[in-house]
């Protein structure tokens, strides 16, 4: 990764996002080569740690409460590409976790994170997997916040994700507009969480036609088929998760419309975890910052505290 420039924010974002930004141009021959991958980089380099990943259809601004908790850490939190400030895949289905996947695990390589505690929510959580399963040596501890790291065995997707793959309709939904960071609200247990600046600032990257590819992607990434493309990778991140050996974290809000009834299944398939539920919605980090603050240090520690 060539290191670069990060992009400026527009006036009202700067007061709410007062961390250290860095952001490189992918190396690795592919068809993402010479994209800008834009990240949070907050903390002393050589201090422990702590990957944030946010998932679909938001940016590391998600997290920027989280790392404000998390003193005396280095906390990296990307922007998926076609998100956030990070540079735009042209189409819907340029969107695929194996190209999320090395993206990301160039930027760990990069940054040269060891022992890094690995957090994702949303689609952070398997795609952090998926680096996981590429660079075990690196990782650390692992923490899930309102996310799937488990296929199904006949996968089907909820209602919104076989929406998604109407043909026209959802284009003219999601692209034309805004699906769904106009309505993240509505997957909150408190409304109140993505009003005002904070909800500007979601839909600001995404606030153009041109810009809108990702959500729609991103949602046509979860299989619903077992011929599904994405199925392959997901199951060896879901493999690298069940045996992964370290400290391991569940933190859930369990009023998500989404994943709040994923917490069951993960909690079964990984017996070993910690669990934290909240009366949270499927953004957490905007309601309940601190539970996920107090499992990364946990999982920091070893899984050895509280």
């Amino acid at each position: 990764m060539i290191r670069a420039a990060p992009p400026p924010l527009p006036a009202f974002l700067a007061p709410h996002l007062p961390f250290s930004r860095g952001a490189g141009r992918l190396e690795a021959r592919g068809p993402d080569s010479g994209r800008l991958l834009h990240f949070l980089d907050h903390g002393e380099p050589a201090a422990p740690p702590v990957l944030l990943q946010h998932g679909n259809p938001t940016w590391s601004f998600l997290w920027r409460r989280v790392v404000a908790g998390l003193r005396g850490r280095r906390c990296v939190a990307p922007d998926l590409l076609g998100l956030g400030f990070s540079d735009r895949l042209p189409r819907s289905a340029d969107h695929t976790v194996e190209r999320h996947v090395a993206a990301l695990a160039e930027l760990v390589e990069a940054l040269d994170l060891r022992d890094v505690v690995l957090v994702g929510q949303d689609w952070g959580g398997p795609l952090l997997a998926g680096v996981g399963e590429r660079l075990p040596h690196r990782v650390a501890g692992l923490v899930l916040a309102n996310t799937s790291v488990l296929v199904p065995r006949r996968p089907r997707g909820t209602a919104f994700h076989r929406f998604a793959r109407l043909p026209l309709l959802a284009d003219l939904v999601f692209r034309g507009l805004g699906f769904p960071q106009n309505v993240l609200a509505w997957t909150q247990g408190d409304r109140r969480s993505m009003a005002g600046v904070v909800g500007r600032a979601y839909r600001w990257p995404l606030r153009r036609w041109r810009d809108r590819a990702a959500p729609l992607g991103l949602a046509r990434m979860v299989p619903t088929s077992a011929a599904h493309r994405s199925v392959e990778p997901l199951r060896r991140a879901e493999a690298w998760v069940r045996d992964f050996r370290g400290p391991v974290a569940l933190v859930w809000g369990t009023r998500d419309p989404l994943l709040g009834r994923a917490l069951p299944r993960h909690r079964a398939a990984l017996p070993r975890a910690r669990v934290t539920t909240t009366a949270a919605g499927h953004f957490l980090q905007e309601e309940t910052p601190q539970a996920l603050v107090e499992a990364i240090e946990w999982a920091a520690a070893g899984g050895t505290t509280g």
